[in-house]
């Protein structure tokens, strides 16, 4: 049985004992105090209760958060949706940057499809054909999985050798804020001025460089003649 229908809004003006005041754990919100509270309703759609999280920040206003993991305390809820900006920043970089769903590589043997029809009825085919469906789905989840290990490796380049990445950045950049890590682009720059002397000095003693040399044709690879 479902209860009376809540407009959600108006549940800000029940300004009730149960409200809380704590500091924003947002990040880079300092001195901040928020208020809180949160109702535990039935949401019809899924059938199952979920808790309302009611904020009201002093200059951002009013939000609604839901979830539905009912151990989660209030303030941590808060804090996760605060991490969303960053979540949306790491995506734009893994597009913009990495590449990292820039998978344009089609199956071979795919059977054409009419425009803007992406149906594939699998079930119909042979089991040669839907092997080879799995093999190309893997072949993207593996692209993707190594875009993601690149991104982190930047970010583990960018706290650890912070310095050693603005030396080799070779670029320049208006604003340079001392302490700060340099971002995923600075560092990939970094990266990339240093390869043609690392697979150029280093190829007869370390085996990445070894292995990525032996592969490269060095009359028409540009960084090897850059480097020459």
């Amino acid at each position: 049985m479902f209860g009376e229908r809540v407009k959600l809004w108006t549940l800000f003006d029940c300004q009730g004992e149960d409200w809380q005041t704590a500091d924003s754990p947002v990040y880079g919100e300092r001195g901040v105090q928020i208020r809180f509270v949160r109702r535990e309703l039935l949401w019809r759609p899924l059938g199952r209760l979920v808790h309302y999280v009611l904020v009201d920040h002093p200059t951002r206003g009013r939000l609604i958060l839901i979830t539905t993991d009912l151990a989660l305390a209030p303030i941590e809820i808060i804090g996760q949706y605060g991490l969303r900006f960053k979540i949306e920043h790491s995506f734009k970089q893994v597009v913009r940057l990495i590449g990292s769903f820039s998978y344009h590589f089609w199956m071979q043997g795919m059977k054409p499809l009419r425009r803007r029809n992406g149906d594939q009825y699998l079930h119909r085919e042979s089991q040669n054909y839907r092997d080879a469906v799995k093999r190309k789905t893997h072949a993207y989840h593996v692209f993707i999985q190594a875009g993601v290990i690149c991104q982190d490796l930047l970010h583990y380049l960018s706290a650890v050798f912070a310095a050693l990445v603005w030396s080799s950045f070779g670029s320049w950049l208006r604003t340079i804020r001392p302490g700060i890590p340099p971002s995923e682009l600075v560092v990939a720059t970094a990266m990339r001025q240093c390869l043609p002397a690392f697979l150029l000095n280093c190829s007869e003693t370390n085996i990445l460089a070894k292995f990525i040399a032996q592969r490269q044709d060095a009359e028409r690879y540009e960084l090897f003649r850059l480097s020459s």
